[in-house]
C-alpha cells in the first residue's frame, strides 16, 4: 500500500509540475516575472514546501482549468490587497520596481498565507480580457454590415460584463475613430496589417451575459478580483481594466448567474425581430464540461436553422487555435462559417484575415 501511495504521490507531484512549466513558457515570451515565480513555484514543489501544499492533490483538474494562472492569481491578490509588501516590490502592478530575482519574497508570501492561497486557487479563473475586445469588434462590424440591424449581443461566460460594454470602446484605425472618441479605452496599432473596416459608431439594442460566478466589477472587491487575474508586470492591461470599469459605471449590462447551454437556450427560444442576435464569448470552452459544449453548440445551431433575413442570428468566438486565439464567425440563415482574424491570447497583435 505505501508503495502504491508513493507513486501517485509522484504521478501528482509530475502533474503539477508538468502544468507549472507550461505555464511558465507560456508566459516566458510576454511577462518575465510570471515565468520565474512559476519557476520558484516548481522548484519549491519539489522540495515538498508550502507550493507543494497548495498545488499537490490538484492534479485531476481538466488541463483547460488553467491550474497555474489560478494559483498565481490568488498569490497576486495577497500582494494587490497589500498584505505582501517584500513581494509587492516585484510587482508593477503594487507599485513594485524591483528587478532582482523575487523568489525568496515569492515563498515567504506563499509560506506566510499558504491557507489563504490554496482556498483562492480553487476559484474559476475570472478574466475580463479587456483588450479581446479589439478582436471581437471586427466580427460585430461584420455581421452590423451584412444585416444592416441593431445588434442584440449575448455573451457567454462574461464574468463582469466588462466585455459586454465593446460599442462604448474606442478604436482608432487609419481611417478614423470607431465607437467612442472620448473613451477611457482606446485601442491603437493593435493590427499587424490592415485593420477591419469598422463603422464610426454601432446600434447595440441589447446587451446581456451570463457567468457562473458574476462580479460586479464597480464594486471595491469586484475590481481587485478582476486584477488579481491580471498579470502582475503587463501594466496596459490594468489600464484597460480600468477604463472599463470606468464605463461599467455608466453602461448597464446584466450578467445572470447561470451556465452557457441553459442561458444561451433560454434566450434563443424564440427568434427576435428586426435585430441581429450575436451570440459571442471569447476563451470559454475550456472551462465548459464536453457535454456542456456539446449542448450549447446544438443549441446554437438548432436556433440558426431557424433563423430568417429579418431576425438573423450570429455564432461570434474567440478561442484558441494553437498558438494563437482564432475569431471565427458562422452567421444564419445562410449558415456561412469563416474565420476572420487570428490574434494573441489577450487580444493584441490582431492579424486581421477579413470576410
Amino acid at each position: 500500500m505505501a508503495t502504491t501511495d508513493a507513486a501517485a504521490a509522484d504521478a501528482d507531484l509530475a502533474r503539477v509540475l508538468e502544468v507549472l512549466a507550461f505555464q511558465a513558457q507560456a508566459c516566458a515570451p510576454v511577462s518575465p516575472l510570471y515565468a520565474r515565480v512559476l519557476e520558484v513555484a516548481a522548484d519549491d514543489a519539489r522540495a515538498g514546501g508550502a507550493c507543494a501544499e497548495v498545488l499537490i492533490g490538484r492534479s485531476e483538474e481538466p488541463f483547460g482549468s488553467v491550474l497555474a494562472l489560478r494559483f498565481l492569481a490568488a498569490v497576486h491578490r495577497v500582494v494587490l490587497d497589500g498584505r505582501s509588501p517584500e513581494l509587492a516590490a516585484f510587482y508593477p502592478s503594487a507599485g513594485g520596481t524591483e528587478r532582482g530575482d523575487p523568489a525568496h519574497a515569492f515563498r515567504t508570501t506563499i509560506q506566510r498565507h499558504c491557507a489563504e492561497v490554496a482556498r483562492r486557487t480553487g476559484d474559476r479563473l475570472q478574466t475580463n480580457e479587456v483588450g479581446r475586445s479589439a478582436v471581437l469588434v471586427g466580427g460585430y462590424a461584420e455581421v452590423a454590415r451584412r444585416t444592416r440591424l441593431p445588434l442584440r449581443v449575448l455573451e457567454v461566460g462574461a464574468s463582469g460584463g466588462l466585455n459586454l460594454r465593446w460599442d462604448h470602446f474606442a478604436y482608432v484605425t487609419d481611417r478614423g475613430v470607431s465607437g467612442d472618441p472620448d473613451s477611457p479605452v482606446r485601442f491603437s496599432g493593435v493590427w499587424d496589417g490592415p485593420p477591419p473596416e469598422l463603422p464610426p459608431t454601432f446600434d447595440v439594442a441589447e446587451r446581456a451575459g451570463c457567468d457562473p460566478n458574476p462580479i460586479d466589477a464597480t464594486t471595491p472587491d469586484g475590481r481587485l478580483t478582476l486584477m488579481s487575474f491580471v498579470w502582475a508586470d503587463q501594466c496596459d492591461r490594468f489600464a484597460l481594466l480600468d477604463g472599463a470599469i470606468e464605463v461599467a459605471r455608466r453602461v448597464p449590462a446584466v450578467v445572470d448567474r447561470s451556465g452557457a447551454a441553459d442561458w444561451v437556450a433560454s434566450r434563443l427560444r424564440s427568434a427576435t425581430p428586426d435585430v441581429a442576435t450575436v451570440v459571442v464569448h471569447s476563451i470559454v470552452f475550456q472551462y465548459l464540461s464536453t457535454d456542456e459544449r456539446a449542448r450549447l453548440s446544438a443549441t446554437i445551431e438548432a436556433a440558426g436553422r431557424q433563423a430568417t433575413g429579418r431576425a438573423p442570428l450570429a455564432w461570434l468566438r474567440m478561442e484558441p487555435d494553437g498558438e494563437r486565439a482564432e475569431l471565427r464567425l458562422t452567421t444564419w440563415p445562410d449558415g456561412e462559417e469563416r474565420v476572420l482574424a487570428t490574434a494573441g491570447y489577450h487580444g493584441q497583435p490582431i492579424w486581421w484575415a477579413g470576410s
